[in-house]
């Protein structure tokens, strides 16, 4: 019987357990410990020696004991900062924190959810499906668990990612591809008070550049941001550097490439309207991904709501998560909101009931 008490002690044990991103070794190392312990076979892969963290990603299987096609549950080990020694509070329906540290549900809700509904399955002696677990580190810090992850030790191809925020029903289907730009522009240095026509100025050339560009949500499936800018120093001085970084998203590829080439663009314009130089760089940093309303996975998810009296939500949105990158190795996901509220943030908080809701989706996902 699915246990509110023993998810609760369970997702308190988890949150306690720090794991910044890179440094999930404590928590993989007591999460292997588990699943071994309750008979499943468990593989780890280095993907943390690639990039500078202490633990790789988790990959568990439980054999299935009836003839219904396989499925994966997925959830992130690591936690954003700050997350050391974090003091969860249990308050009525809600577990939050002291206010010093985030919770972690992100995605340590996911976690324990996961966890709980494969207790029931192994304590009731059910049929079941075949069961994969995938846990991946680093998530936070640019899903660089899943960038590195080969698929060699995951042959079911549909994942339940249990990973977005809101009241359970929310089923994201759809998530863009994210590049990133990088631009500096290299001006002239001159005395400001004395000889400034012998200058160029970076700062206003980088400000004509970003003037013409296309910023904020430019359709309903493309959005553009201007994260940083700096440069410059002393008001004496006519700055000769100034670099901006910046991020297009979009579900469209040729939008994308559109807007990539747009904001270059303005960037080479500028530069010879003031005669400066730049140098402008972009690279991809997760993949789009969608999946089928009629695919047997989303069918799965629905009926498996439906079963508890929750009406399905199927929504695209704007984020990247591990469905994207595991998305270019063929893996086909649904990404479920499970009551967390808040995330990234001291206030971050749960639903204790919203989160019953949903391990009894998960429950039900595993042998119907």
């Amino acid at each position: 019987m699915l246990s509110q008490e023993r998810i609760i002690d369970t997702f308190i044990k988890l949150v306690k357990i720090d794991s910044p991103s890179g440094e999930e070794r404590q928590i993989a190392d007591y999460l292997i410990k588990h699943l071994e312990d309750r008979g499943l076979e468990v593989k780890v892969d280095n993907a943390g020696d690639k990039f500078g963290g202490n633990a790789g990603n988790i990959v568990a299987h439980l054999k299935g004991n009836n003839t219904a096609a396989p499925i994966t549950f997925c959830a992130h080990m690591d936690q954003v900062s700050p997350c050391r020694g974090v003091n969860p509070i249990i308050d009525g329906n809600i577990i939050r924190t002291d206010g010093t540290t985030t919770l972690g549900a992100d995605d340590k809700l996911g976690i324990a959810i996961i966890l709980e509904a494969l207790e029931d399955i192994i304590e009731s002696n059910c049929e079941h499906r075949d069961i994969y677990i995938l846990f991946t580190v680093s998530e936070e810090d640019g899903l660089l668990g899943a960038k590195q992850f080969t698929g060699e030790n995951l042959p079911c191809k549909d994942l339940i990612v249990l990973d977005y925020l809101g009241k359970p029903g929310a089923v994201a289907y759809k998530a863009p591809a994210m590049e990133k730009m990088k631009c500096t522009f290299k001006g002239k240095k001159a005395h400001a008070g004395i000889e400034p026509e012998k200058g160029i100025n970076a700062i206003v050339v980088a400000s004509d550049a970003i003037s013409n560009m296309h910023i904020g949500r430019l359709d309903e499936l493309t959005t553009s941001n201007i994260g940083r800018i700096e440069g410059g120093g002393a008001t004496n001085i006519v700055t000769d550097s100034v670099t901006f970084t910046a991020e297009i998203r979009s579900h469209i590829a040729d939008r994308l490439q559109e807007e990539i080439a747009h904001m270059e663009k303005c960037c080479k314009e500028a530069a010879e309207k003031f005669g400066a130089e730049y140098e402008f760089t972009h690279e991809n940093c997760y993949p789009p991904f969608s999946l089928d309303l009629e695919s047997d996975l989303y069918k799965l998810t629905e009926k498996a709501m439906l079963k508890e009296g929750i009406t399905p939500e199927p929504i695209v949105i704007g984020g990247g998560s591990d469905a994207n990158i595991l998305a270019a190795l063929g893996y086909k996901s649904a990404i479920l909101s499970m009551g967390m509220y808040e995330p990234h943030a001291v206030t971050e908080y749960l639903k204790i009931d919203e989160m019953m809701d949903t391990l009894k989706v998960v429950r039900n996902m595993m042998d119907i």
